[in-house]
């Protein structure tokens, strides 16, 4: 669990980011899970967009995408949700040390 101070440094780092995944009409498929899945495991913080006509989902249903991802959710702001999961990958510069 990350803590409030956390997430206010991670929130402002994501304020620079661009979508690392696009989630389009069929929602958080199997094949948009996978793409996250291994965006956090290359960037740790990433920021995912929803197209226009995407329904949003549901704070519940964050929740339940994040946990399935061993992730957090940072934020949503309108159609950009920002997720966060420390990465075991090698050679990269972790955010939160």
């Amino acid at each position: 669990m990350i803590t409030k101070k956390e997430r206010i440094k991670l929130r402002s780092i994501a304020q620079t980011l661009k979508p690392n995944v696009l989630v389009g009409k069929d929602g958080f498929s199997e094949n948009v899970l996978k793409q996250i899945d291994e965006a956090l495991y290359n960037h740790e913080l990433i920021k995912i967009g929803m197209q226009e006509n995407t329904t949003l989902p549901t704070e519940f249903e964050l929740t339940e995408m994040a946990v399935k991802l061993g992730a957090e959710v940072v934020t949503t702001i309108g159609r950009k949700i920002v997720l966060f999961r420390h990465s075991e990958k090698k050679g990269i510069k972790h955010i939160l040390d």
